[in-house]
């Protein structure tokens, strides 16, 4: 049902990929987010709380940790190293017992050749954010998101589809020992796989009487958001935000069950995962008051 719709919306929808390490450990966890290159001046949009918990504080937390490394090493000729490391740790709220972020860094797949700076705007109420890339040669994109000139078009019952990426199997990267650093790899695996969900449109959101969301019967995966909602022509009505989680009634407290042929009692909450998407409503008025240009069904 989607499958022309999926190749076309895959023409702008890109994978990020972030590697963060905690203190204290040569563990490098992997996560990615998704984005959705709009133009060919650089111009992207992804969630506001990806750029908020994956991009803003890279370079923050980068440089707090270099320079406790810098500092760390000043007193290598110091005799207590031991008590020196704890007084930098309290300093800098360092610990091995509560897990801390010392590094964390990001690769934007194949969405443009190169970049010497990364800007971003965040709305001010929703979880939206428009991304600009500064200093590139090429964009890496064959085509355009095209947004539904009408969004009165979207109703209850309605079948839709998001595309994102959900599951990091990329493992282009590696803990430095040597420089005490986590780093990209020119080997490894670059990429990871795409994923599509569709749904039924179960609700429109609202807020203060704003249409600001659209609510669907099946949950967004972790790592989709910032991905494109689309229809069967691959038309766009919105980005993949967030999962509610409601509770269903259908509790079962000490029910009593066979298994292996013995009773057993159980216990069960049930409960259903709905995803919920920002209105293109919400990213066109975000688009336009921002002079981003955007392309729009005839």
């Amino acid at each position: 049902m989607f499958v022309k719709a999926i190749e076309k919306v895959s023409n702008f929808t890109r994978p990020i990929h972030s590697i963060l390490r905690n203190y204290g450990s040569t563990e490098i966890e992997p996560a990615c987010s998704t984005l959705m290159v709009i133009n060919d001046e650089g111009y992207a949009i992804t969630c506001k709380h990806v750029i908020e918990g994956l991009i803003a504080p890279g370079n923050s937390i980068n440089e707090n940790y270099n320079h406790f490394k810098d500092e760390l090493n000043a007193l290598t000729s110091k005799v207590n190293i031991r008590e020196s490391r704890q007084i930098l740790e309290k300093k800098y709220g360092y610990s091995t017992k509560t897990p801390v972020t010392v590094q964390l860094k990001n690769l934007f797949v194949d969405v443009v050749d190169e970049f010497t700076e990364i800007r971003w705007l965040n709305h001010p109420i929703y979880d939206l954010s428009l991304i600009k890339f500064e200093g590139f040669n090429e964009i890496l994109c064959s085509d355009y998101p095209v947004f539904a000139k009408n969004s009165e078009n979207i109703k209850s019952g309605m079948s839709l589809c998001r595309l994102g990426y959900p599951y990091p199997e990329f493992s282009n990267y590696q803990y430095d020992e040597s420089t005490d650093d986590i780093v990209w790899l020119n080997n490894g695996g670059e990429y990871s796989p795409r994923f599509p969900i569709d749904g039924i449109v179960t609700r429109l959101v609202t807020d203060n009487n704003t249409l600001c969301g659209i609510e669907l019967s099946t949950p967004g995966l972790k790592g989709q958001s910032g991905g494109p909602l689309f229809d069967v022509n691959g038309i766009i009505y919105g980005m993949q935000s967030e999962t509610v989680t409601l509770p269903l009634g259908f509790d079962q407290i000490n029910r009593e069950i066979i298994v292996n042929g013995k009773k057993k009692k159980v216990n069960d909450y049930s409960f259903i995962h709905l995803g919920r998407c920002v209105h293109i409503d919400i990213i066109k008025d975000f688009l336009n008051s921002n002079n981003v240009k955007y392309k729009v069904e005839p």
